[in-house]
């Protein structure tokens, strides 16, 4: 396996030196931490633009509008159930 030379500048070395842990060789941090990047799918939120990133959001939106009126409307059964009334009426049972 070969090697190549690569120049970073003193804040980009600083970081990685951070992160490199004892016995590690810079190239092992590097695998590491783009490993990490990789796996980690939180790393891709926010990336999206143009009509893909509004397709995204807006399904976001909706999923979320369709869970709190979900959420809402068992929270007033709920309390419907708890209260002894009947759903329309709010006459006690």
């Amino acid at each position: 396996m070969g090697t190549k030379t690569i120049g970073l500048d003193d804040e980009a070395y600083e970081r990685l030196k951070a992160q490199k842990r004892e016995g590690e060789s810079f190239s092992d941090t590097v695998k590491r931490i783009t490993d990490e990047v990789a796996t980690n799918w939180r790393h891709g939120f926010g990336r999206y633009s143009g009509e893909e990133g509004e397709r995204f959001e807006r399904a976001v939106r909706e999923s979320r509008e369709g869970l709190s009126i979900g959420l809402t409307k068992r929270q007033e059964r709920v309390n419907e159930i708890m209260c002894g009334v009947d759903g329309d009426d709010e006459t006690p049972r």
